[in-house]
């Protein structure tokens, strides 16, 4: 396969309520593909992280603690992601995969985990999955994350195409923020209270490796904000 020339940065403002960024695969499409816009776009896989837990809690809105139903603090935020799968052809929708997200809260909190900073177990806010429909989207309600101390604000993900086999294909990554966006909602509380965020986008080793091709642009909504992240898996 031929090495890629140069790198190319798509950004398209669509009508509505929704907008996001569109970046680049690090391999040459077809043109096939390209055509497809932004549901045909691959992104590159980053670290999983420590704070995942495979807790098969299948829920659209992951802002509440299922224990007790209360809802984590913070700015509302409505992502729709759009899986599909790389063709000689094109991209095609991938229906039934499993999508996982997870993140901290608004004071840089993960749940569900012993750290030396807190302790959370048995809780399972900011965590959920959902299937991908005919269209290969997979909708959630959670909040604005916050920050803490060596990372910048992101949110994880995993997509499992067999979520009920043993062996399958699995692709995780994560997703992160324009700085002024998070400048101007870490302003307001919740957040506000716990300080100036230390570290941003250039400032997170994992964010600078790829991280330009996993932004999101949230556009105002009516309670806070909206956000779409399409995706193509190369999957073998």
């Amino acid at each position: 396969m031929n090495s890629i020339q140069s790198r190319r940065e798509i950004i398209r403002l669509l009508g509505g309520s929704a907008a996001w960024w569109m970046a680049t695969s690090l391999l040459p499409w077809p043109k096939a593909a390209a055509a497809q816009g932004d549901s045909c776009v691959v992104r590159p896989e980053q670290t999983e992280g420590p704070y995942f837990v495979d807790e098969r809690l299948n829920r659209s809105d992951i802002r509440s603690d299922p224990a007790d139903g209360r809802v984590k603090p913070g700015t509302p935020l409505d992502l729709s992601v759009v899986i599909s799968r790389t063709h000689s052809d094109g991209c095609r929708p991938i229906e039934g995969a499993q999508v996982d997200l997870w993140h901290c809260d608004a004071l840089g909190v993960y749940s569900d985990v012993d750290d030396p900073s807190f302790t959370t177990l048995g809780q399972k806010f900011l965590r959920g999955y959902q299937r991908t429909n005919s269209r290969g989207e997979a909708k959630f309600l959670t909040i604005y994350p916050g920050w803490y101390p060596g990372r910048t604000v992101h949110i994880h993900i995993k997509v499992r195409t067999e979520p009920d086999a043993q062996r399958g294909y699995a692709f995780t990554s994560q997703m992160y923020f324009p700085d002024g966006l998070t400048d101007q909602v870490h302003a307001q509380p919740p957040y506000a209270s716990k300080g100036q965020r230390r570290a941003r986008n250039e400032d997170d080793r994992i964010f600078r490796r790829g991280g330009d091709q996993l932004m999101l642009s949230a556009a105002p909504a009516a309670a806070g904000y909206s956000a779409r992240f399409a995706m193509a898996l190369r999957i073998p």
